[in-house]
């Protein structure tokens, strides 16, 4: 990872990464790469680019017709269906090669210009679950915009379905959204017009450094399931917020990669669930187990109080073959309940769009949403909505207690939410 160069751009470590990944063949998430997507522009661009050699050209899927989905969920969902078994005989032939798979994980980009490989990658992680079952599944989810209206007007329903499969289907998901990503950009690196190239490497920047530990293996942190052990309390609860900062004092907030659009008051009633900061460079172990002291004992960090303040450090090399600027670097993931509010900002798009049933006509020609069939949608709300309720109600002592029947909706206010609850337990 590099500070800005003289044309403002972050610099990544990942392709190099990759090189070192072929080191450890028993982690399929870090030693393989599938390249998939419905229409062949990016794929292109990879096979004729630089990096070319750095992939196994028989892991590489473009869709015949290159079409795309035309940023149709339910196109790209049933475009999935017809070519799942070529792309998971891909991942059993690396699953077969390893010598201990974990897991896999998935750079899962959301963005309206994407939704075609969203939807593939998803069908994919559905069949992971059946297929191996005992493994984890993780995500890197990259959201829309939610603060600009979009080229894309089915956005919202999009993001909704999509949202679903993550909630349902996935271990952990890595959470970013452009909005916040493009602050980063225009008000940390002092980008005027940030391109995709520049936005696409804070991502890879992140990524590369949230698999640090896996690739450059210590006594703590070097797998993929004590990686994130520490940060999934609840298994509905696996969505993670990133931080990357060159650490000259602390990590800093505006380097969060996610926007949580609550309100002042919201935002100081939301609490931390866990946290892990992988510490990249020289550093003293000393000072660091003195900087958690100093945070517990001053409660710097507004954290859950069902449950332990859970945070974990990871200290990890530097990468062989980076030069950087500063001796230290570091990431954060966090599981944080303030990520509630960006799932409340899609729910609230959605019902915008369903009110005036717009735009629905180009779904009802797939056989999900055949014969006026929208009841996807609706248990999509639906499950979305509790998920809004469940994080709501980590910010309460009461949580335990959450998940028994509550037809008065006294643990949260709002949602579908469901449990007994004594009402001198609400809040």
């Amino acid at each position: 990872m590099r500070e800005p160069d003289r044309d403002g751009v972050l610099e990544t470590a990942l392709p190099r990464a990759r090189h070192q990944q072929r080191r450890h063949p028993r982690r399929l998430g870090y030693s393989a790469d599938d390249l998939i997507d419905l229409e062949p522009g990016v794929i292109n661009g990879i096979q004729n680019g630089e990096y070319r050699n750095l992939y196994n050209h028989e892991n590489i899927f473009v869709a015949d017709h290159g079409g795309g989905a035309g940023n149709n969920w339910a196109s790209g969902y049933h475009q999935g269906k017809g070519v799942e078994e070529e792309i998971m005989d891909m991942i059993d032939r690396e699953a077969d090669g390893s010598e201990s798979l974990e897991g896999s994980a998935t750079p899962l980009l959301v963005a309206v210009a994407q939704i075609e490989m969203s939807v593939i990658l998803l069908r994919q992680g559905l069949t992971l679950n059946d297929r191996y079952s005992k493994k984890l599944v993780q995500t890197y989810s990259v959201f829309p915009n939610q603060m600009e209206t979009s080229d894309v007007v089915v956005q919202p329903y999009n993001s909704l379905l999509t949202l679903k499969r993550l909630t349902l289907n996935a271990d952990c998901v890595v959470f970013l959204d452009n909005t916040a990503l493009n602050r980063i950009a225009v008000e940390r690196l002092h980008l005027t017009d940030p391109t995709f190239a520049q936005t696409n490497s804070l991502v890879s920047t992140m990524m590369s450094a949230s698999t640090t530990t896996l690739r450059y293996p210590g006594y703590m942190n070097n797998d993929l399931v004590g990686l994130l052990a520490s940060l999934i309390a609840t298994p509905r609860c696996h969505f993670l917020m990133t931080g990357y900062t060159p650490l000259t004092v602390e990590c800093q907030t505006k380097n969060v990669m996610v926007s949580s659009y609550a309100r002042k008051k919201e935002a100081s009633q939301a609490k931390y669930i866990s946290i892990l900061d992988i510490i990249q460079g020289e550093d003293d172990p000393s000072q660091v187990r003195e900087s958690l002291r100093r945070i517990r004992e001053r409660k710097l960090v507004n954290f859950i109080v069902w449950g332990p303040a859970s945070i974990q450090v990871a200290l990890s090399k530097k990468s062989p073959y980076v030069q950087t600027a500063h001796r230290v670097s570091g990431l954060m993931l966090a599981s944080h309940t303030s990520i509630r509010h960006l799932f409340s900002k899609c729910l609230s798009q959605y019902e915008k769009l369903r009110k005036k049933q717009a735009f629905l006509d180009n779904y009802r020609k797939f056989p999900m949403f055949a014969d006026n069939d929208l009841s996807e949608f609706d248990e999509a709300r639906d499950i979305i909505e509790s998920l809004v309720d469940e994080y709501k109600v980590c910010e309460s002592p009461d949580y335990i207690k959450w998940g028994m029947e509550d037809p008065e909706q006294l643990l949260t206010g709002e949602g579908k939410a469901s449990g007994v609850v004594d009402p001198k337990l609400a809040f």
